[in-house]
């Protein structure tokens, strides 16, 4: 078995300061440190191409080995941004929009390879971490496991959030939720 643990970026910068400096607000770097004091090690680093997900992979003390560019969830008349907030069941919602095999599955396949290809180079046992963005992480999960009981996976990824899943014989088999702490202040 292989591993990829996949997270949400960290918390941006808002208002005045963003778009000056680094994209990460202060907030967002000690969110990331923490996540990263509680994970790893990778063999392998994949970002999107974002400078928000390259900085929250870094700030939680990984190198980044690569960035992919990697479609957005939110995709026309299939998918409104941020929709899945405002869903009961996201996951449930998202499956059955990737079963239509529309425009919004070509997506949730594409992330797919990019999750399964970027364990191409891990080792047996071996784990690798890919910082990508909320809506397409959460349609990618339903492509990787489409017979799992989506209406118990709870609520779409915030800032952080991430999720490790289990890869063996070329297909995804398991997935364990692991959200965010809060910060202590």
């Amino acid at each position: 078995m292989r591993w990829l643990d996949v997270r949400r970026h960290s918390l941006t910068k808002k208002g005045e300061t963003r778009g000056r400096g680094s994209h990460l607000s202060a907030e967002g770097v000690a969110l990331a440190r923490l996540i990263g004091s509680g994970c790893g090690p990778y063999e392998r680093v994949v970002t999107s191409t974002s400078p928000r997900a390259v900085e929250t992979a870094i700030a939680m003390g990984f190198a980044v080995d690569d960035v992919v560019e990697m479609p957005s969830g939110y995709v026309d008349g299939e998918i409104a941004r941020h929709a899945q907030w405002g869903w009961s069941e996201p996951y449930g919602r998202l499956a059955e929009i990737v079963r239509q095999g529309r425009a919004a599955a070509g997506v949730a396949q594409s992330h797919r390879a990019i999750w399964a290809g970027t364990l191409g180079e891990v080792a047996e046992g071996g784990a690798a971490l890919l910082v990508g963005h909320g809506g397409a992480i959460e349609l990618a999960l339903v492509a990787c496991l489409p017979d799992d009981a989506h209406a118990l996976w709870g609520a779409p990824f915030a800032h952080g959030d991430g999720v490790r899943l289990g890869f063996a014989d070329g297909r995804f088999v398991s997935v364990e939720f692991r959200r965010a702490p809060k910060l202590p202040w």
